[in-house]
């Protein structure tokens, strides 16, 4: 009991800190801010028909730094330094952090990008991080490349209308934190990294809601998607039930509800510019968050709307984290269903209003 709470005290303190901070330095960077971080170029498209700095990633970075010395400071035991694990995830994160640094900056070629993608991957598989769902390991190696590639693009294509990454990508930490914290494995060094990340999320939104004054940028947007395909990976592909039992049924199940909304969208846009006969990777307003809005909600009705499926969709984990001893086929159906329901609603609204889309 004295540990738990003293791990409260620890966390609530971690998470008023970092908070604290973020809001803090986004001021700052806001304030001081005049066309660092702006850009309004041709090939860029969204929502907001107004350039505003994305500085947003920057703040995100140094929380993640900060994160691994604080638990390098409360669990000197871990040893850090001899966790491959973490120490890929901080050489990925930091590579991801540049590369999206240089694109806001330089609008570096989508070449240049898959390729340091891809790099991420490969140095994620080399140090340990990747999916464990089949017999054979280039399989896994295979869909490990697959998973982190298609997350940092469908977080960057996500980043379309103001909150909507930040919603989505502070559910999924928090899903992450949830099996952390009812395996009680707190001195894993991603658990104070999710810890910091949200609540440098929590202070972003308030910059980031509508009518937002900064954006995160791609510099934001692909170190959260390479943090968020890392938790993917181990939270969810690799995931487990209470008792420690898993499942491909229940693993490829529970990835289905955490990152329901990145992959429909992404899955709707594509199949819709497919249609058209246009390039999945070219930028338009045909997004879901935008066919919402093409439907009379306002962007922070769509926000909001996406803040309850995701509350929703943590809540589910959360039930199947906590209750589920041995997985079922009635569940599995269960989240089929659920999944394709939200699918199919938004794909046909998205197919109807398909005459209104600006490119």
């Amino acid at each position: 009991m004295e540990l738990d709470l003293k791990i409260f005290l620890i966390c609530s303190g971690f998470f008023a800190a970092m908070g604290g901070f973020s809001f803090l330095l986004n001021s700052i960077l806001l304030k001081f801010a005049r066309t660092l971080g702006i850009r309004d170029k041709g090939d860029i498209v969204r929502w907001a028909s107004t350039s505003k700095p994305a500085l947003g990633g920057i703040t995100f970075y140094i929380v993640f730094l900060i994160s691994f010395i604080f638990h390098g400071l409360f669990f000197p035991s871990s040893d850090i330094l001899h966790n491959v694990a973490a120490l890929g995830l901080l050489g990925t994160g930091s590579l991801a952090f540049l590369m999206g640094l240089a694109d806001d900056a330089y609008n570096t070629r989508p070449f240049l990008k898959f390729l340091v993608q891809v790099g991420c991957a490969l140095m994620m598989i080399s140090t340990g991080t990747l999916i464990d769902i089949f017999d054979t390991a280039w399989m896994n190696q295979l869909l490990t490349v697959t998973w982190v590639v298609g997350i940092m693009n469908s977080i960057n294509m996500l980043d379309n209308m103001d909150g909507i990454s930040t919603i989505t990508s502070l559910f999924i930490f928090l899903i992450g934190v949830i099996f952390i914290s009812l395996h009680q494995d707190y001195s894993r060094p991603e658990f104070f990294i999710l810890l910091g990340l949200m609540a440098s999320l929590s202070a972003f939104l308030f910059f980031n809601w509508s009518p937002s004054r900064m954006y995160m940028g791609d510099t934001g947007s692909q170190f959260l998607g390479l943090i968020l395909a890392f938790v993917g990976i181990h939270y969810f592909w690799n995931s487990s039930l209470i008792n420690d039992m898993s499942s491909p049924g229940q693993q490829v199940s529970i990835l289905a509800i955490g990152f329901l909304l990145p992959l429909v969208d992404t899955t709707i846009v594509s199949i819709n510019r497919l249609l058209r006969g246009q390039s999945p990777f070219i930028g338009g307003k045909d997004h879901t968050t935008h066919n919402l809005g093409y439907l009379g909600l306002s962007d922070s009705q769509v926000a909001l709307a996406f803040t309850a499926i995701s509350a929703f969709n943590a809540l589910i984990c959360f039930f199947m984290f906590r209750f589920v001893e041995a997985w079922t086929t009635s569940l599995t159906l269960f989240c089929v269903l659920y999944c394709l329901t939200i699918f199919v609603v938004l794909f046909l609204l998205c197919y109807r209003q398909r005459s209104l889309y600006k490119d």
